[in-house]
């Protein structure tokens, strides 16, 4: 078994309330000159056939990025599982990947890593983990896996660790750039990516 880019869609999570950052909607926050989620963007674009954003508010906005725009079919901002499920409800490829909007140094390799694994294995999931600590909404799924997804969240399911643990997981090694999976709640880590992203440019 073979996981090509073509056969991976990507599914940015943007459809949270951004609670730590004063409510505001954190994919659209400026970094360096440019909405965060449009660093997303262009890092996983190469990576992946197709994109999707999973949105709940300003879809508007997103739709500019110029990919479609799908918010969650589970009401009351229930979390990334509602953001998976509604991405993969979308996708037409074997493989959708996650990705949050608010990490944009996500690594350039990251469906590759994940790919890789997920053949190793005969996985049906695979999820970044940097030491000791996963990092559950950077995950390579099977879209084979959406009824149950469904099933899940139907049934009240909330929680993404419990509904991995219900897969053939394995867990994907990212020790060598464990700074990319660093997400940007606060306006002083959106500081300190800014300074980062200076920086490397």
């Amino acid at each position: 078994m073979t996981i090509a880019a073509a056969d991976v869609t990507g599914i940015v999570l943007a459809g949270g309330m951004g609670r730590r950052m004063g409510g505001v909607d954190k994919g659209l926050v400026p970094l360096s000159g440019k909405p965060m989620v449009a660093h997303v963007l262009a890092r996983l674009a190469p990576q992946v056939g197709a994109l999707v954003i999973n949105a709940n508010q300003n879809r508007e906005q997103y739709a500019a990025f110029g990919y479609p725009v799908v918010a969650d079919a589970v009401g009351g901002f229930v979390g990334p599982l509602a953001g998976l499920h509604a991405g993969m409800a979308q996708a037409t490829t074997d493989w959708v990947v996650t990705a949050p909007c608010d990490s944009p140094f996500l690594p350039e390799d990251l469906v590759a890593r994940l790919a890789a694994g997920i053949v190793r294995d005969r996985a049906q999931l695979a999820v970044a983990q940097t030491f000791a600590q996963q990092h559950p909404v950077f995950a390579l799924v099977e879209r084979k896996v959406l009824d149950h997804l469904r099933a899940f969240l139907e049934g009240g399911g909330r929680k993404i660790d419990a509904w991995y643990a219900t897969l053939r997981i394995v867990a994907v090694t990212f020790d060598d750039c464990e700074t990319a999976f660093r997400n940007i709640n606060t306006a002083d880590e959106l500081a300190a990516a800014a300074a980062r992203d200076a920086s490397s440019s």
